[in-house]
């Protein structure tokens, strides 16, 4: 009789340690995950429930809980017993994965990823259409830098203007870049973080191919989850390259003399930190620096900002799923940008600006917020 009641409950907790998340055994259910969990603001949820629960064997792989997590990263800031709580529920999903249970929208996803590279149902071979009618060369070996745009500058027009602007100042400053276009890949992070990580093996090993194959050496990123991907995820296929955030690429640009901003932006920025870029790679300084460089502009902060950044609500794979109206987080971070009467709500992250772009079409008409990538506004000045 104990052993039909135990078995159950330890094969559930070697499953989970198997996929990664053997962390849990550590929490003492303190409950500070749960206090800083940018869920609570907008509805009742508990990681630490979770979190206890694969102590006894598995929770609820079917419900909703375990697919609720961003991975924003806040709760391992205030964790005194270093409880991979993102690992716990990453390896959860994984575990549901391997049960082909998923949330509607991810498999269609999926199905997207492995037949055309990107999540968004575009093919692959019009990846680099983008870029058509700029000044931007193949990349080829040799080329000071590869620009990785990644999916959603590729293919979604708000984001194209991302990259249309990334390009405009890389030529401005004489940089010697090219693309890959068709031969790369989604860097495969936000699939990864939903459990499938076959799907992720194999986007990851094509791009690492493709760099290779191309010669690649530096790599230029404008979404912080391609850069967190490549940076700190494709060294474990043993895979390094120098991979670059637009934002400190902006930076150094400015400081070696390279990128001269000469015009005027006299207008009220408030900036938002996207969790990969911010609390998951500890880049803070280096996009605050450049809006500073920018004669007139007028920085200030938010609520909530640096490593207190509230995410937006697309980490995780939660930018494929859909929100319940009034459990946005992003309606909150527009609420805190109009508090300090910005004009312009600036950030550096595709997710972050879908979001947000999503969160003002319900803002009141009389309200004017601006929502721009920091590439936009460099543009602008130089």
């Amino acid at each position: 009789m104990t052993l039909e009641i135990v078995t159950p409950f330890k094969e559930g907790i070697d499953a989970i340690k198997g996929t990664g998340g053997e962390t849990f055994k550590f929490c003492y259910q303190c409950g500070l995950c749960d206090t800083v969990c940018p869920w609570n603001r907008v509805r009742n949820f508990s990681i630490r429930k979770i979190v206890r629960q694969s102590t006894f064997g598995l929770p609820e792989i079917e419900g909703e809980d375990i697919w609720l997590c961003t991975t924003c990263g806040r709760c391992p800031q205030r964790c005194p017993r270093g409880v991979g709580t993102i690992e716990v529920g990453v390896s959860l999903r994984r575990i549901a994965a391997e049960a082909s249970i998923f949330p509607g929208p991810i498999n269609t996803i999926r199905a997207s990823l492995a037949t055309e590279g990107n999540p968004l149902r575009e093919e692959r071979a019009k990846r680099g259409d983008w870029a058509k009618n700029l000044s931007v060369k193949t990349f080829t070996e040799g080329m000071e830098i590869l620009y990785f745009p990644g999916c959603y500058p590729s293919y979604d027009p708000r984001l194209k203007k991302v990259a249309n602007a990334t390009v405009n100042i890389l030529n401005k400053a004489g940089v010697d870049f090219g693309i890959l276009g068709s031969r790369e890949n989604c860097c495969g992070e936000s699939i990864r973080k939903t459990g499938d990580e076959e799907l992720f093996k194999r986007l990851a090993r094509e791009n690492i191919k493709s760099f290779i194959d191309n010669g690649v050496k530096k790599i230029l990123v404008t979404s912080p989850h391609c850069y967190h991907t490549f940076k700190n995820e494709y060294p474990e296929f043993r895979a390094n390259f120098e991979v670059v955030h637009i934002s400190q690429y902006l930076f150094q640009l400015i400081n070696e003399g390279r990128l001269k901003l000469t015009g005027e932006y006299r207008r009220k920025i408030t900036y938002h930190d996207p969790c990969y870029l911010g609390r998951h790679n500890g880049i803070y300084d280096e996009p605050r620096e450049v809006l500073k460089s920018v004669h007139g502009l007028d920085l200030i902060e938010m609520a909530d900002s640096r490593e207190d950044s509230l995410c937006c609500g697309g980490g995780g794979g939660r930018i494929w799923m859909e929100t319940a109206k009034g459990e946005r987080f992003s309606d909150l971070r527009l609420d805190q940008a109009l508090e300090v009467h910005a004009d312009i709500l600036a950030t550096c992250c595709p997710y972050c600006i879908i979001n947000f772009e999503d969160s003002k079409l319900a803002l009141d008409e009389t309200e004017t917020l601006e929502i721009k990538d920091i590439t936009e506004i460099i543009q602008e000045v130089i």
